[in-house]
Order: structure tokens, then C-alpha cells, then sequence
């Protein structure tokens, strides 16, 4: 069977260690990235191919001529309150995209479809942990077009026999212990290359929205899972339909969470650096807590964390910050 894997937004953030750990596994990944967001540095291991998934008749091309045994997805546009000021943007790309991307991969008989989701699809949660029975409510277009997708996929699998799996990410941290890859979005988001970039003196605070909310110090709860082992997940996925696995949806988290203090706080002790922050108000829409229901992941695919540590974490995250190649 051929080795060739398919995997869109390869050199983003996520992306990127999929791609090394497949080709470390012996996979032949191929990136294809538009670079609208990505790294060409981030991709190590594989060829890259600059495109667009909008372009039908470059993916067509693409297709005929490389002929992947699976398809990883992860370009998409990630930002959320970009998606409440730019819905049509969101659509076109994460929505409308992936329409031509599952046509061809349809039209292919490609043997395994792995989607990046996310936790977003959830929206408020009415239960803690999230477990996947749990209703998809997405409060902005970000999660709106992961829900989308996921609907999709489950209509292809249905009219054509696509076989997928939907990874619902909670917040994915940390980078590859090598340092030679890691977070790098423009503009940074997310919880910790905040604080760590607060720490080195990029930023002049740190801001904090909301100490309030229904949880032991009044700040926001977060299950966060190692880049890495979310890499291995992906792996697991695409073995899992290899075998002729049934298509399903999972959560990517730990199970548990750590609050914005207990990571500000435990960014401070490791990188031994003051971090300042600005409490500021609630951010709409930021639910107390999210974390995953965890145990389905684990059972379906024997899956065992590495990386089960918010020290560890940002470690590795401070090492590629520290020494970052793009």
C-alpha cells in the first residue's frame, strides 16, 4: 500500500509535528500550503507543495498526479473573534475549501479522511467533562465551520463510504522537544506563547480577562494536550482506518485542566522571569471550564499520553521560544 499522505496546512502549528512524526513512523508526508499562515521552515521530512485548496483544478492536478492513500486536514483560519468580524472569510476557507477537498478525495477513493477539529463545536458546554454525545452548539463561525465539516464528513460517509475521523481538539500547547519546531501564529492567541513571549520582553504585559468566573481562583479552566501527543493521535487515527476502523468523532485532551493562574504562575517559576499582567473583563463567549471527556480516546485506540504534564509542556514550549527558527 502507498505511504502517501496528504496533509493540508502542514506547515502550520499543529501540522508541522504531524508531518515529522509521520515521517519519522516511515510515511511519505506531502505538504500542501498556501503559506497564508504556515512556515516553510516548520516542514521537516516532507516535500511542500505551495497551493490552495480553493483552486479545483490544482487540487484536481495534485490528486492525479501524487495519488495519497489519506488525507490529514488541518488548513483552516483559527482565530475566533476574527470569525465574528470576518464570517465570509471563515467560510470560504474552512467551509468552502474543504468541499473541494473532499471531492477529490471521494473522487479518489482515498482510504482514510482525518479532520482537525476542535472543541469549539461545543460552545457553552452544559456539561464538564465534555463528553462527544455532547450537543455541537458553536457560538461563533470559527466553530461553526469545524461543526460544519464534521457534518460533512458524516453525509460522505454515508452517500460515498469516506472513512474519517473528526479530532476535537481542546487547547493544543507545548512544541517538540527537538526545539527545532513549534508555535508560531501571527498573531499569537494563545494562553502560553503569550505568557513565554511576556516573559522574554516581546510584549510589555500579559492580560488577563476575567478572575470571576465559578472556578477555585476565579480564572478560566483549560485542558491542555502536548503538540506531541496530538501528533501520535493523528498517527493512531490514520492506522485505525488503514485497518478498516469505523469512522467516528473524539476528544484530544487530557481529561483535566489548569486554571490562567496556574499557568502564569508556573511560567514564572520556569522560565524565572517576572511576567506583568492587566486583569481586564470577561471575555463573551469564555466558558469557565472546558475540559475533555478523555476515556474514548484512550480506549479506541490503546492511546497513552506522553506529555501528561503542564511543566513539560511549557518546557518545551520555553525551549522553542527561546531558539525560534521562524
Amino acid at each position: 500500500m502507498s505511504k502517501k499522505i496528504l496533509v493540508t496546512g502542514g506547515a502550520g502549528y499543529i501540522g508541522s509535528h504531524v508531518v515529522k512524526l509521520l515521517s519519522e513512523r516511515g510515511y511519505e508526508p506531502i505538504v500542501l500550503d498556501n503559506l497564508s499562515s504556515g512556515h516553510r521552515e516548520a516542514v521537516l521530512g516532507a516535500r511542500l507543495i505551495q497551493g490552495d485548496l480553493r483552486d479545483k483544478v490544482f487540487l484536481k492536478n495534485f490528486f492525479e498526479a501524487e495519488k495519497p492513500v489519506a488525507v490529514m486536514h488541518f488548513a483552516a483560519y483559527i482565530v475566533v473573534p476574527e470569525s465574528v468580524a470576518a464570517p465570509l472569510k471563515y467560510y470560504e476557507n474552512n467551509l468552502a475549501a474543504t468541499v473541494n477537498l473532499l471531492q477529490a478525495s471521494v473522487e479518489n477513493k482515498v482510504s482514510a479522511f482525518i479532520f482537525s477539529s476542535s472543541a469549539a463545536v461545543y460552545g457553552i458546554p452544559e456539561k464538564v467533562p465534555i463528553p462527544e454525545e455532547h450537543s455541537v452548539s458553536p457560538i461563533n463561525p470559527y466553530g461553526a465551520s469545524k461543526a460544519m465539516v464534521e457534518a460533512m464528513l458524516a453525509d460522505c460517509h454515508n452517500a460515498y463510504g469516506l472513512p474519517y475521523v473528526s479530532l476535537r481538539y481542546f487547547n493544543a500547547s507545548g512544541a517538540d522537544p527537538s526545539g527545532l519546531i513549534g508555535e508560531a501564529h501571527e498573531p499569537e492567541t494563545h494562553l502560553i506563547p503569550l505568557l513565554l513571549q511576556t516573559a522574554l520582553g516581546k510584549r510589555d504585559k500579559f492580560y488577563l480577562f476575567g478572575t470571576d468566573y465559578p472556578t477555585p481562583d476565579g480564572t478560566c479552566i483549560r485542558d491542555f494536550i502536548h503538540v506531541n501527543d496530538l501528533a501520535e493521535v493523528h498517527i493512531l487515527a490514520l492506522e485505525y482506518l488503514l485497518d478498516k476502523g469505523e469512522s467516528l468523532t473524539l476528544n484530544c485532551g487530557y481529561g483535566h485542566g489548569y486554571s490562567v493562574k496556574e499557568v502564569l504562575e508556573e511560567t514564572r517559576r520556569i522560565t524565572k522571569r517576572d511576567i506583568p499582567y492587566e486583569v481586564k473583563e470577561r471575555r463573551p463567549g469564555d466558558p469557565p471550564v472546558l475540559v475533555a471527556e478523555s476515556e474514548k480516546i484512550k480506549k479506541v485506540f490503546a492511546f497513552s499520553p506522553g506529555f501528561d504534564d503542564l511543566t513539560r509542556i511549557i518546557e518545551t514550549a520555553w525551549k522553542w521560544e527561546l531558539n525560534r527558527r521562524y
